[in-house]
């Protein structure tokens, strides 16, 4: 066994220790369903722990899986997808259960409706906290790009939800806790 080979498990361990619900809570973010979002962790997890380039802390560990979670949802490269074109011959929705909260659900739904670029944006905006600068970095695009996004994600869900009074024009709805 190599001598980095501790190391490397050590902060993989304790990342999914102290932060695996926290990613998963951001993959479901993004792709709106519990089995995909723990899909993209562990393909998230075993690209970035299976390509080490030195040593990792946690946290530069987290930024790594974050942006991989992030990577495999605008890609939509995971395999799972493939096969959504024709799961429904074989298995019935996910059922949300009476135990949410309506708001919660609507704006989970909504979130659904939005494009991967869309979704993408407004997560990373209000759950990760970003400037538009910084989104546009991670995306890999301009920010200009990143507003319209913002833009047009924002005036979907105010359509979607059925608009809030005595909020501003363009700001955005709370988000609910998760579950």
């Amino acid at each position: 066994m190599s001598s980095t080979s501790p190391t490397w498990q050590a902060v993989a361990e304790r990342l999914v220790a102290e932060r695996g619900d926290a990613l998963a809570r951001y993959a479901y973010l993004l792709c709106g369903n519990r089995d995909d979002a723990a899909d993209l962790v562990q393909d998230a997890l075993v690209r970035t722990f299976g390509r080490l380039r030195g040593d990792f802390t946690p946290a530069g560990a987290e930024a790594y899986v974050r942006r991989a979670i992030l990577t495999s949802y605008i890609d939509g490269g995971r395999r799972a997808s493939r096969w959504r074109s024709v799961l429904h011959l074989t298995a019935r929705g996910e059922d949300s259960g009476g135990d949410g909260s309506d708001d919660r659900l609507d704006l989970q739904d909504q979130l659904r409706r939005l494009g991967r670029q869309e979704r993408a944006c407004i997560v990373l905006r209000y759950y990760e906290d970003l400037t538009v600068d910084g989104i546009a970095d991670r995306l890999g695009i301009t920010p200009g790009t990143v507003k319209r996004y913002l833009s047009d994600g924002l005036a979907k869900l105010a359509s979607g939800l059925g608009g809030q009074r005595g909020r501003a024009p363009g700001a955005p709805a709370t988000a609910p806790s998760l579950p």
